[in-house]
Protein backbone atom coordinates (compact mmCIF):
# COMPACT_ATOMS: atom_id res chain seq x y z
CA UNK A 1 0.00 0.00 0.00
CA UNK A 2 1.32 3.46 -0.84
CA UNK A 3 -1.78 5.63 -0.76
CA UNK A 4 -4.16 6.40 2.11
CA UNK A 5 -6.69 8.19 -0.10
CA UNK A 6 -9.20 5.27 -0.05
CA UNK A 7 -9.10 5.53 3.76
CA UNK A 8 -10.38 9.12 3.70
CA UNK A 9 -7.11 11.04 3.59
CA UNK A 10 -8.63 13.75 1.39
CA UNK A 11 -10.67 14.96 4.35
CA UNK A 12 -7.58 15.74 6.46
CA UNK A 13 -6.60 19.42 6.03
CA UNK A 14 -3.02 19.81 4.82
CA UNK A 15 -2.17 22.18 7.67
CA UNK A 16 -2.89 19.38 10.16
CA UNK A 17 -0.18 17.22 8.62
CA UNK A 18 2.61 19.70 9.24
CA UNK A 19 5.37 18.03 11.28
CA UNK A 20 3.65 14.64 11.07
CA UNK A 21 6.30 11.92 11.17
CA UNK A 22 4.28 8.88 10.15
CA UNK A 23 0.60 9.28 9.35
CA UNK A 24 -2.02 6.59 9.83
CA UNK A 25 -5.68 6.02 10.56
CA UNK A 26 -6.84 3.92 13.50
CA UNK A 27 -8.88 0.95 12.26
CA UNK A 28 -9.25 -0.93 15.55
CA UNK A 29 -8.70 -0.13 19.22
CA UNK A 30 -7.91 -2.68 21.92
CA UNK A 31 -6.87 -2.09 25.50
CA UNK A 32 -3.54 -0.31 25.38
CA UNK A 33 -2.95 -0.99 21.69
CA UNK A 34 -4.51 -0.23 18.34
CA UNK A 35 -4.19 -1.21 14.69
CA UNK A 36 -3.30 1.68 12.40
CA UNK A 37 -3.39 1.64 8.60
CA UNK A 38 -0.36 3.41 7.08
CA UNK A 39 1.25 3.62 3.64
CA UNK A 40 3.24 0.55 4.71
CA UNK A 41 0.16 -1.44 5.70
CA UNK A 42 -1.32 -2.18 9.12
CA UNK A 43 0.93 -1.63 12.13
CA UNK A 44 0.29 -2.43 15.80
CA UNK A 45 0.78 0.68 17.90
CA UNK A 46 0.86 1.26 21.66
CA UNK A 47 -1.56 3.85 23.00
CA UNK A 48 -3.30 5.04 26.12
CA UNK A 49 -6.56 3.54 24.89
CA UNK A 50 -7.96 2.15 28.13
CA UNK A 51 -10.02 5.28 28.65
CA UNK A 52 -11.46 6.96 25.56
CA UNK A 53 -11.79 10.21 27.52
CA UNK A 54 -8.02 10.65 27.85
CA UNK A 55 -6.62 13.19 25.41
CA UNK A 56 -3.93 10.68 24.46
CA UNK A 57 -6.42 7.88 23.86
CA UNK A 58 -7.29 7.27 20.19
CA UNK A 59 -10.62 5.94 18.98
CA UNK A 60 -11.41 4.09 15.77
CA UNK A 61 -11.44 6.51 12.88
CA UNK A 62 -8.79 8.84 14.30
CA UNK A 63 -5.92 10.08 12.17
CA UNK A 64 -2.74 9.83 14.22
CA UNK A 65 0.95 10.63 14.09
CA UNK A 66 2.97 7.52 14.91
CA UNK A 67 6.16 7.97 16.86
CA UNK A 68 8.80 5.61 18.21
CA UNK A 69 10.00 5.19 21.79
CA UNK A 70 12.95 3.09 22.88
CA UNK A 71 11.82 -0.01 24.71
CA UNK A 72 8.24 0.41 23.53
CA UNK A 73 8.35 0.60 19.75
CA UNK A 74 5.63 2.33 17.74
CA UNK A 75 3.38 4.60 19.81
CA UNK A 76 0.62 7.13 19.16
CA UNK A 77 2.52 10.41 19.42
CA UNK A 78 -0.38 12.69 18.54
CA UNK A 79 -4.04 12.53 17.55
CA UNK A 80 -4.99 14.91 14.75
CA UNK A 81 -8.08 17.10 15.35
CA UNK A 82 -11.35 15.24 14.84
CA UNK A 83 -13.71 16.56 12.18
CA UNK A 84 -16.66 14.61 13.56
CA UNK A 85 -17.10 12.40 16.61
CA UNK A 86 -19.85 10.03 17.72
CA UNK A 87 -20.15 10.51 21.48
CA UNK A 88 -22.37 9.66 24.40
CA UNK A 89 -22.29 10.29 28.12
CA UNK A 90 -19.99 7.65 29.62
CA UNK A 91 -22.30 5.06 31.24
CA UNK A 92 -19.65 4.46 33.93
CA UNK A 93 -19.35 8.15 34.86
CA UNK A 94 -22.05 10.72 35.54
CA UNK A 95 -20.71 13.57 33.42
CA UNK A 96 -17.92 12.49 31.13
CA UNK A 97 -17.90 12.22 27.36
CA UNK A 98 -17.16 8.86 25.76
CA UNK A 99 -16.13 9.11 22.11
CA UNK A 100 -17.16 5.99 20.17
CA UNK A 101 -15.83 6.83 16.70
CA UNK A 102 -14.42 9.77 14.78
CA UNK A 103 -13.96 11.31 11.34
CA UNK A 104 -17.06 9.74 9.80
CA UNK A 105 -19.31 11.24 7.15
CA UNK A 106 -22.41 9.18 7.94
CA UNK A 107 -23.85 7.75 11.16
CA UNK A 108 -26.31 4.94 10.55
CA UNK A 109 -28.84 4.17 13.28
CA UNK A 110 -29.46 0.44 12.75
CA UNK A 111 -32.60 -1.41 13.82
CA UNK A 112 -33.86 -4.89 13.01
CA UNK A 113 -37.43 -5.21 11.80
CA UNK A 114 -37.72 -8.47 13.75
CA UNK A 115 -38.32 -6.52 16.99
CA UNK A 116 -40.39 -3.56 18.21
CA UNK A 117 -38.78 -0.13 18.27
CA UNK A 118 -39.68 2.38 20.99
CA UNK A 119 -39.85 5.83 19.42
CA UNK A 120 -37.98 7.30 22.38
CA UNK A 121 -34.97 5.07 21.82
CA UNK A 122 -34.88 5.95 18.13
CA UNK A 123 -35.02 9.65 18.96
CA UNK A 124 -32.11 9.33 21.39
CA UNK A 125 -30.00 7.50 18.81
CA UNK A 126 -30.87 10.07 16.15
CA UNK A 127 -29.86 12.91 18.47
CA UNK A 128 -26.57 11.12 19.15
CA UNK A 129 -26.04 10.67 15.40
CA UNK A 130 -26.89 14.28 14.57
CA UNK A 131 -24.69 15.55 17.40
CA UNK A 132 -21.64 13.90 15.78
CA UNK A 133 -21.45 16.52 13.05
CA UNK A 134 -21.93 13.81 10.42
CA UNK A 135 -25.08 13.06 8.41
CA UNK A 136 -27.52 10.82 10.31
CA UNK A 137 -29.37 8.07 8.45
CA UNK A 138 -31.53 5.10 9.48
CA UNK A 139 -30.85 1.55 8.33
CA UNK A 140 -33.56 -1.06 8.84
CA UNK A 141 -32.36 -4.66 8.62
CA UNK A 142 -34.01 -8.09 8.54
CA UNK A 143 -36.91 -7.08 6.34
CA UNK A 144 -37.25 -10.77 5.41
CA UNK A 145 -38.21 -11.65 9.02
CA UNK A 146 -40.14 -8.48 9.88
CA UNK A 147 -42.75 -8.75 12.60
CA UNK A 148 -46.32 -7.59 12.06
CA UNK A 149 -45.74 -4.08 13.39
CA UNK A 150 -45.70 -0.68 11.63
CA UNK A 151 -42.04 -0.12 12.54
CA UNK A 152 -41.02 1.37 9.22
CA UNK A 153 -43.88 3.87 9.35
CA UNK A 154 -42.89 4.86 12.90
CA UNK A 155 -39.27 5.28 11.83
CA UNK A 156 -40.14 7.47 8.87
CA UNK A 157 -42.41 9.67 11.01
CA UNK A 158 -39.66 10.18 13.59
CA UNK A 159 -36.75 10.44 11.14
CA UNK A 160 -38.74 12.90 9.02
CA UNK A 161 -36.45 14.11 6.19
CA UNK A 162 -33.58 11.73 6.93
CA UNK A 163 -32.71 8.95 4.51
CA UNK A 164 -34.11 5.55 5.54
CA UNK A 165 -32.62 2.39 4.00
CA UNK A 166 -34.53 -0.89 4.23
CA UNK A 167 -32.18 -3.84 3.77
CA UNK A 168 -31.99 -7.60 3.77
CA UNK A 169 -28.90 -9.78 3.61
CA UNK A 170 -30.43 -11.57 0.62
CA UNK A 171 -31.43 -8.39 -1.21
CA UNK A 172 -28.42 -7.43 -3.30
CA UNK A 173 -30.11 -4.30 -4.63
CA UNK A 174 -30.72 -2.87 -1.15
CA UNK A 175 -27.08 -3.48 -0.20
CA UNK A 176 -25.87 -1.79 -3.39
CA UNK A 177 -28.07 1.21 -2.65
CA UNK A 178 -26.53 1.54 0.82
CA UNK A 179 -22.98 1.18 -0.57
CA UNK A 180 -23.78 3.90 -3.06
CA UNK A 181 -24.91 6.19 -0.26
CA UNK A 182 -21.57 5.74 1.50
CA UNK A 183 -19.39 6.43 -1.51
CA UNK A 184 -15.62 6.15 -2.09
CA UNK A 185 -13.31 7.46 0.69
CA UNK A 186 -16.30 8.18 2.98
CA UNK A 187 -16.97 6.44 6.29
CA UNK A 188 -20.27 5.12 7.64
CA UNK A 189 -20.41 4.40 11.39
CA UNK A 190 -23.11 2.00 12.60
CA UNK A 191 -24.79 2.41 15.99
CA UNK A 192 -27.63 0.47 17.57
CA UNK A 193 -28.52 -2.22 20.08
CA UNK A 194 -27.03 -5.71 20.18
CA UNK A 195 -28.71 -8.14 17.81
CA UNK A 196 -30.09 -5.60 15.33
CA UNK A 197 -27.80 -6.96 12.62
CA UNK A 198 -24.87 -4.51 12.48
CA UNK A 199 -22.13 -7.13 12.12
CA UNK A 200 -24.19 -9.18 9.65
CA UNK A 201 -24.76 -6.01 7.65
CA UNK A 202 -21.02 -5.28 7.57
CA UNK A 203 -20.31 -8.82 6.38
CA UNK A 204 -22.93 -8.47 3.65
CA UNK A 205 -21.59 -5.10 2.51
CA UNK A 206 -18.01 -6.39 2.45
CA UNK A 207 -19.00 -9.69 0.86
CA UNK A 208 -17.24 -11.97 3.35
CA UNK A 209 -17.66 -13.29 6.90
CA UNK A 210 -15.33 -10.66 8.33
CA UNK A 211 -17.01 -10.05 11.70
CA UNK A 212 -18.36 -12.55 14.21
CA UNK A 213 -22.14 -12.78 14.30
CA UNK A 214 -24.02 -13.88 17.40
CA UNK A 215 -27.31 -15.67 17.88
CA UNK A 216 -30.47 -13.77 18.72
CA UNK A 217 -32.87 -15.11 21.34
CA UNK A 218 -36.13 -16.16 19.75
CA UNK A 219 -38.12 -15.14 22.85
CA UNK A 220 -37.38 -11.41 22.63
CA UNK A 221 -35.09 -10.94 19.59
CA UNK A 222 -32.32 -9.73 21.93
CA UNK A 223 -28.73 -10.33 20.89
CA UNK A 224 -25.46 -10.62 22.76
CA UNK A 225 -22.42 -8.42 22.24
CA UNK A 226 -20.41 -10.18 19.52
CA UNK A 227 -18.65 -6.96 18.51
CA UNK A 228 -16.31 -6.06 21.38
CA UNK A 229 -14.13 -3.57 19.52
CA UNK A 230 -14.91 -0.79 17.08
CA UNK A 231 -13.46 -1.79 13.73
CA UNK A 232 -13.10 0.13 10.47
CA UNK A 233 -13.20 -1.94 7.28
CA UNK A 234 -12.95 -1.19 3.57
CA UNK A 235 -15.87 -1.97 1.26
CA UNK A 236 -15.19 -3.81 -2.03
CA UNK A 237 -13.37 -1.95 -4.79
CA UNK A 238 -12.64 1.01 -2.51
CA UNK A 239 -16.32 2.00 -2.50
CA UNK A 240 -16.19 3.40 1.02
CA UNK A 241 -15.59 2.41 4.62
CA UNK A 242 -17.85 1.11 7.37
CA UNK A 243 -17.23 1.21 11.11
CA UNK A 244 -19.00 -1.33 13.30
CA UNK A 245 -19.55 -0.63 17.00
CA UNK A 246 -20.59 -2.80 19.96
CA UNK A 247 -24.28 -2.77 20.83
CA UNK A 248 -25.39 0.31 22.76
CA UNK A 249 -27.57 -0.15 25.83
CA UNK A 250 -27.16 3.19 27.58
CA UNK A 251 -27.81 6.20 25.34
CA UNK A 252 -26.83 9.12 27.52
CA UNK A 253 -26.61 12.30 25.47
CA UNK A 254 -23.60 14.59 25.67
CA UNK A 255 -23.85 18.36 25.08
CA UNK A 256 -26.42 17.76 22.37
CA UNK A 257 -28.73 20.77 22.61
CA UNK A 258 -28.29 21.73 18.96
CA UNK A 259 -28.79 18.15 17.79
CA UNK A 260 -31.92 17.88 19.93
CA UNK A 261 -33.33 20.92 18.13
CA UNK A 262 -32.53 19.31 14.76
CA UNK A 263 -34.37 16.07 15.56
CA UNK A 264 -37.34 17.89 17.11
CA UNK A 265 -37.31 20.80 14.66
CA UNK A 266 -41.10 20.67 14.29
CA UNK A 267 -41.57 21.35 18.00
CA UNK A 268 -38.80 23.95 18.04
CA UNK A 269 -40.57 25.78 15.24
CA UNK A 270 -43.82 25.71 17.21
CA UNK A 271 -42.03 27.02 20.31
CA UNK A 272 -41.18 30.25 18.51
CA UNK A 273 -44.82 31.27 19.04
CA UNK A 274 -44.75 30.66 22.80
CA UNK A 275 -45.24 33.75 24.98
CA UNK A 276 -42.10 33.07 27.03
CA UNK A 277 -38.72 32.57 25.43
CA UNK A 278 -37.71 30.03 28.10
CA UNK A 279 -41.02 28.16 27.96
CA UNK A 280 -40.76 24.56 29.17
CA UNK A 281 -43.99 23.61 27.36
CA UNK A 282 -45.52 22.34 30.55
CA UNK A 283 -48.00 24.69 32.24
CA UNK A 284 -47.00 28.16 31.04
CA UNK A 285 -49.76 30.38 29.62
CA UNK A 286 -49.90 30.92 25.86
CA UNK A 287 -47.63 27.94 25.13
CA UNK A 288 -47.86 27.16 21.42
CA UNK A 289 -46.65 23.59 21.92
CA UNK A 290 -49.29 22.84 24.56
CA UNK A 291 -51.91 24.39 22.30
CA UNK A 292 -50.81 22.10 19.46
CA UNK A 293 -51.19 19.10 21.75
CA UNK A 294 -54.70 20.19 22.72
CA UNK A 295 -55.86 20.67 19.13
CA UNK A 296 -54.32 17.36 18.05
CA UNK A 297 -51.64 18.74 15.73
CA UNK A 298 -48.76 17.59 17.98
CA UNK A 299 -48.17 14.15 19.49
CA UNK A 300 -48.32 14.50 23.30
CA UNK A 301 -45.93 11.57 23.81
CA UNK A 302 -43.39 13.14 21.44
CA UNK A 303 -43.69 16.43 23.32
CA UNK A 304 -43.14 14.61 26.64
CA UNK A 305 -39.98 12.95 25.26
CA UNK A 306 -38.72 16.28 23.93
CA UNK A 307 -39.22 17.93 27.30
CA UNK A 308 -37.51 15.05 29.12
CA UNK A 309 -34.45 15.14 26.85
CA UNK A 310 -34.22 18.93 27.08
CA UNK A 311 -34.39 18.70 30.88
CA UNK A 312 -31.71 16.00 30.91
CA UNK A 313 -29.33 18.18 28.89
CA UNK A 314 -30.11 21.26 31.00
CA UNK A 315 -29.33 19.37 34.20
CA UNK A 316 -26.08 18.15 32.65
CA UNK A 317 -25.15 21.75 31.72
CA UNK A 318 -25.90 23.01 35.25
CA UNK A 319 -23.78 20.26 36.82
CA UNK A 320 -20.91 21.04 34.45
CA UNK A 321 -21.04 24.75 35.29
CA UNK A 322 -21.11 23.97 39.01
CA UNK A 323 -18.14 21.64 38.66
CA UNK A 324 -16.18 24.34 36.81
CA UNK A 325 -16.99 26.90 39.52
CA UNK A 326 -15.94 24.42 42.21
CA UNK A 327 -12.68 23.72 40.40
CA UNK A 328 -11.98 27.46 40.10
CA UNK A 329 -12.74 28.00 43.80
CA UNK A 330 -10.50 25.12 44.84
CA UNK A 331 -7.75 26.40 42.57
CA UNK A 332 -8.05 29.89 44.07
CA UNK A 333 -7.97 28.48 47.59
CA UNK A 334 -4.78 26.55 46.87
CA UNK A 335 -3.13 29.64 45.41
CA UNK A 336 -4.22 31.64 48.43
CA UNK A 337 -2.79 29.11 50.87
CA UNK A 338 0.44 29.08 48.92
CA UNK A 339 0.77 32.87 49.16
CA UNK A 340 0.15 32.77 52.88
CA UNK A 341 3.06 30.41 53.44
CA UNK A 342 5.59 32.66 51.75
CA UNK A 343 7.41 34.90 54.22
Amino acid sequence: MNDLTPWGLHAVPSEQMVDVNRLGRVIRVDRGECDVITVDGVVRVLSDSQRAQDERAPVTGDWVDIGYEDGLGDVVARILPRRTSVSRRDPAERDLEQVLASNVELVGVVHGLDRPLPAGRLERLLVMAANSGAEPIVILTKVDVAIDDPIEATVRSVARDMAVFVTSLDDVASLETLRGAVGPTRTLALIGASGVGKSSLVNALVGTELLEVGDVRASDAKGRHTTTARELVMLPSDTGLVLDTPGIRAIGLWEAEHALDLIFDDLVELAHACRFRDCTHDAEPDCAVCSAVKNGSADPLRVDRFRALAQELEQQRVREEERQRRTEREGGSRRGRGKGRRR
